[in-house]
This record gives C-alpha cells, sequence and structure tokens, in this order.
C-alpha cells in the first residue's frame, strides 16, 4: 500500500512540474525547454523526501482522530507546498478558481444588487440596473433576511453572495423585509452581471476617472469614460486624475493597456523571470487619449501591482505627477496554470520593473507630493485691519479693480470640491479584494459617484487644486 501511495504521489508532483497553463494577462504560456535533468544524487533525494511525503500521508489518512478524504489531504498539500513560497502562490479549487475567472472577466452569474452587512442581515446598498433584481423592484435599503428559505442569520456576507451567485439561467428566491411591511418572496433567475471597474464624473472643468481593478473590461471602460468627459467638457477640460487608490491590481495586459492609453512612446514595464531569456518588455504605441493635458495620479497604501505598473510608467516618464502615500509594494507577477479537473494552480513567475528599471518589490511607489489623508476644519479668526481701514489710505484708481465691477470680484469663489468642515474619509492600508455585489464597489457608467463624494476626500481635493495649477501654468507658456 505505501509504495502505491508514493506512487501517486510522485505521479502528481511530476504532473504539476510540466503543466502548462495562462498566465493573468490570458495569453497562452509554457515553458520553452525541459527543466534541467537532475543527477543521480539528486533524484534520489527527490525520492527520499517523496516517501516521507507518502509515509505523512498514509498516518494522517489512517490515525486523524477524525475522517479525512484523500481529496482534501491532496489539495491542502499542494497549498502548503504554494504558499510557503510567497505570499501570492496558492492552490484554486475548481470553486476558486471559476471565482477568480469571474472576477477577471468582469461579469458573473448572479441578481446584480450592492450588499452589505448589517445587524445579522444583508442589507440592499442599491440594485444594479437591468438586472434581474432591479427590474424585479428590489430597493435601496431593502433587507434580504432568507435566501431559498434558509435564514441569514449566522452566515457571512460572503456566504450569502456565493449563494446569490450561479449559473446565468438558474432560479433563487430571496425572502425581503421592507421598512415596516411584512417580508415577502421575490424569485429571480440569475443573470451575467457586469461589474465596470471604471467610474468617472467632472469635477469642475477636471475629468476625474477611477479604477477599482484591472479587468478584462478596464481599457474599454477608461476609453468610455474619456470620451464621455471630453463631450462633456469640450474646449474647458484642463487635465484628469486617475485615482487608483485601493486598487489591488488585476491583469497585466490591463494595467499596460492603461499606462499605454496616456503614454505616447517608451517602455510602460519590464518582466523578469527565473531564465534570462524569458524577460518581456512592453512598449507604449503612438497615441495619447488625454491630449497632453495635465495628469494627476493618486495612490496609497493600498495600490497594488498593477496599480503600481501604472504610477511608475506615468512617474517614470514624467507624464503625471503622483500624489498621496506610499503604494503597497507588490512587484511580482502570476501564473496562472490550469490543472484540468482540479482547479488551477497560482505561482509567482516573475518580477516586473519600472522603465527605470526600478523594482518595486516591498519598497512601493514613492508619490511626488506625499500627501495622508485628513480632516480639514475651517478655523475662526477674528478680522485683521487691511489697507482700505486705515485712515487716508489712497484710493484705488483703477475703477474696474473695484469690487463689483466687471470682473472685479476680489473674493476667490469657494472650491466646490474644498472638504466640508469636520469631515474626513478612512484609507485602507493594504489591498482589499476587488469584489462584486458588494458596496465598496458598485458599477456605474459615467456621472455616478465615483468613490467617496469629493466634498470629504482631502487628498482628491489636493489633487485637483494642483492639476488646475498645472493646467494654467500650461496654459501661460503657450500664451
Amino acid at each position: 500500500m505505501k509504495k502505491h501511495l508514493n506512487a501517486v504521489a510522485i505521479g502528481a508532483l511530476m504532473g504539476l512540474a510540466f503543466v502548462g497553463g495562462h498566465t493573468l494577462t490570458f495569453q497562452g504560456w509554457a515553458q520553452d525547454k525541459a527543466p534541467d535533468k537532475a543527477t543521480s544524487s539528486d533524484s534520489t533525494d527527490t525520492y527520499k523526501q517523496l516517501d516521507l511525503f507518502g509515509e505523512v500521508f498514509e498516518r494522517v489518512r489512517a490515525e486523524y482522530v477524525e475522517p479525512v478524504s484523500d481529496k482534501q489531504l491532496v489539495e491542502a498539500a499542494i497549498n502548503g507546498m504554494l504558499t510557503s513560497l510567497d505570499p501570492h502562490s496558492n492552490f484554486l479549487n475548481s470553486d476558486e478558481f471559476q471565482d477568480m475567472q469571474s472576477q477577471t472577466r468582469g461579469s458573473f452569474g448572479g441578481l446584480g444588487i450592492e450588499v452589505t452587512m448589517e445587524n445579522g442581515v444583508v442589507k440592499v446598498v442599491s440594485p444594479i440596473d437591468d438586472t434581474p433584481a432591479a427590474k424585479a423592484g428590489v430597493q435601496a435599503g431593502d433587507l434580504i433576511i432568507a435566501i431559498d428559505g434558509k435564514p441569514i442569520v449566522n452566515m457571512s456576507l460572503n456566504e450569502a453572495v456565493d449563494k446569490m451567485r450561479g449559473p446565468v439561467g438558474s432560479n433563487l428566491t430571496i425572502t425581503i423585509r421592507r421598512g415596516d411591511q411584512e417580508p415577502f418572496d421575490l424569485n429571480l433567475a440569475r443573470a451575467t452581471i457586469p461589474v465596470e471597474s471604471v467610474r468617472w464624473r467632472t469635477e469642475g472643468n477636471v475629468g476625474y476617472i477611477r479604477i477599482t481593478s484591472f479587468t478584462e473590461r478596464t481599457e474599454d471602460g477608461l476609453k468610455r469614460g474619456i470620451t464621455d468627459i471630453k463631450k462633456k467638457l469640450g474646449d474647458k477640460l484642463q487635465g484628469y486624475v486617475l485615482d487608483l487608490r485601493n486598487d489591488p491590481g488585476g491583469l497585466l495586459d490591463q494595467a499596460i493597456a492603461v499606462a499605454d492609453a496616456f503614454l505616447d512612446k517608451g517602455e510602460i514595464v519590464s518582466t523578469r523571470s527565473r531564465k534570462a531569456d524569458q524577460a518581456q518588455r512592453y512598449n507604449a504605441t503612438p497615441g495619447d487619449l488625454a491630449d497632453g493635458l495635465p495628469l494627476v495620479v493618486l495612490i496609497n497604501g493600498g495600490s497594488a501591482s498593477a496599480s503600481e505598473i501604472v504610477a511608475g510608467a506615468l512617474q517614470d516618464h514624467h507624464r503625471a505627477v503622483l500624489l498621496g502615500t506610499q503604494s503597497f509594494g507588490k512587484g511580482s507577477v502570476q501564473t496562472i496554470i490550469p490543472l484540468p479537473g482540479h482547479g488551477a494552480m497560482r505561482l509567482t513567475t516573475a518580477r516586473y520593473y519600472t522603465p527605470s528599471g526600478r523594482s518595486i518589490q516591498q519598497l512601493g511607489i514613492t508619490p511626488d507630493i506625499e500627501v495622508q489623508q485628513a480632516r480639514i476644519e475651517e478655523i475662526a479668526q477674528m478680522r485683521g485691519y487691511r489697507e482700505a481701514d486705515l485712515k487716508g489710505a489712497l484710493n484705488n484708481d483703477n475703477k474696474q479693480n473695484l469690487p463689483g465691477q466687471d470682473g472685479a470680484d476680489q473674493k476667490a469663489p469657494a472650491t466646490p470640491t474644498t472638504p466640508a468642515p469636520g469631515t474626513s474619509q478612512q484609507q485602507t492600508d493594504k489591498p482589499a479584494t476587488p469584489g462584486q455585489d458588494k458596496a465598496a464597489s458598485p458599477p456605474s457608467d459615467g456621472a455616478a459617484d465615483a468613490n467617496k463624494p469629493a466634498d470629504v476626500d482631502y487628498q482628491l481635493s489636493r489633487a485637483l487644486d494642483l492639476l488646475r495649477g498645472l493646467a494654467l501654468f500650461q496654459k501661460g507658456q503657450a500664451g
């Protein structure tokens, strides 16, 4: 029996070593060369270690206090091997692999509601337009107290969301409590729910673009956002704020596409793997969608991986001013290698470098202007004396400059994005997992709320002020 188990273990491990798959860019990936042949002593040592694995496997299987399936033990062993390498390598079972694919595709089978957990039940933040939930009349503030007759109590938010997702076309019954009404049931058929990772709006004469994660839909969303902003502002457009705060990353090819959208030429990022001949460089193509207008990029401790690729490229090419706080510092590339019938493995296969050759692994991207998130308060001050208050002060001989005359109001208008007194916005210091059907990331097109409202966002307020200054400077140089 022992020899049989060892043979199975050896076969499984050897199978893992030669499986091909796909990178996070979803382009074909395979080893160009077979692994170096091991020496006789190396092979002997390998078989000894596999023999040890078989011994432990057998003991656990036979003597653990409760029965454990072979599948559970093998998957746990594989995951342990991968997670011991670095924080980003791991094993994905079939369900986890499918969920990961849904996130990167930017769509999933579900009902189409943004939800959060409140007092042990699921609260609807908002239904997504043209989805089964919206068509059935689900409203913001509704409480979902049961799914398919099973109460939500003692169920985590993730468990509830998983139950609401499922194959497109399958039916689901949710029990809703609305205000003082008696609870009622809604029977819904799941549909394909698109998840927009890009949202945008205008702030005065500035275009604000927020990217929450890098999915297959990000490049298209960015192009739609820029087109919409140009249409709304026309010649009044002064520039763009690109908000990458708390963006945990995603697909490498989408990060390259976003950086390319603002660059005319030059390297965007390079990757270097274990073998020198597998290094890759990605370059920008001609065309700047922003037409050379000033660009400010917001980053913070939650900006990781793909967001850092974009920020690093724009910073190295002096195309944008980075404002905020130090980014997360994840400078590695993970390859998703499918294991047919068993899910997939996520394996770190390369490091990436910014155009200037910087590796940001563990270091992150340092903003050009450091701005901590803060609270703004107006401090009442007694009015001091001014020249006009002094006895015998000379009159102004230019009536056009007097208050109330044409073009003469000397009081600067309040900036609409100045934070309100006594307000603040907390920021996350580590990347959040990009999610769907959660209140943190509502999909929208165009002018919907793309982040926290600007009047409580100090970093965004600073970015807008900076961009307006850059636009005035650029206009002065052109004149």
